[in-house]
């Protein structure tokens, strides 16, 4: 049987950042794959 896409988007893992292990807030159109400190580290 097929899951619901309800079911299947909130079976996903969280998404984790490659650099600190953080959890990252997800947000409707984003794909960001590092947290906003790794994201503001890079930046300095």
């Amino acid at each position: 049987m097929v899951p619901s896409p309800v079911e299947m988007f909130r079976d996903l893992p969280k998404k984790v950042c490659p650099e600190c292990g953080e959890y990252i807030e997800e947000q409707a159109e984003s794909y960001m794959m590092e947290c906003d400190r790794c994201l503001a580290n890079k930046e300095e």
